[in-house]
């Protein structure tokens, strides 16, 4: 495997965690808290246009890493739940209540995969297929958050 490889591996499976045998996605979707914790000190705009980013650099990076592995929207690649817990805490201020309870709701919602969740990951192919659900789900998961936060006052 040549290095570009390695690299593209290295970044799907969100710098390894996705090679944890038991729960790829959960572990996944602890290295995006990290994330989540630096892109709270940023301004709207800014998080706006990282957001962005991310998830068309993760639909890049997860449509090469499926190839690389010849399997659909193999268990490792966890650059998904990454951008999917991004997506949502942006724009919600980051503590320990909302850190706990973002991943609980975003996991889930990603286990869960209601309608239309479930649809975009079966319909949609490639890199995209693998990441738009994690975002709908993100999606989801920051409206939820969001009401949680307002109805506890936290």
């Amino acid at each position: 495997m040549i290095f570009k490889q390695r690299v593209i591996l290295f970044l799907a499976t969100g710098f390894f965690a996705g090679k944890v045998p038991v729960a790829p996605g959960t572990f996944g979707t602890l290295v995006g808290l990290v994330f989540c914790f630096f892109m709270s000190r940023l301004d709207t705009a800014f998080i706006l246009s990282c957001i962005a980013l991310i998830i068309a650099f993760s639909v890049w990076i997860a449509g090469k890493a499926e190839k690389l592995l010849a399997r659909k929207d193999p268990g490792e690649i966890v650059i998904d739940e990454i951008a999917g817990i991004m997506v949502t805490m942006a724009f919600l201020p980051f503590t320990a209540f909302s850190a706990l309870f973002g991943f609980i709701i975003f996991r889930f919602i990603d286990i869960l995969k209601p309608f239309p969740i479930r649809y975009l990951e079966k319909k949609v192919p490639g890199g995209a297929g693998i990441v738009l659900d994690d975002i709908a789900a993100g999606v989801a998961g920051n409206i939820v958050l969001r009401m949680l936060l307002h109805f506890t006052g936290v």
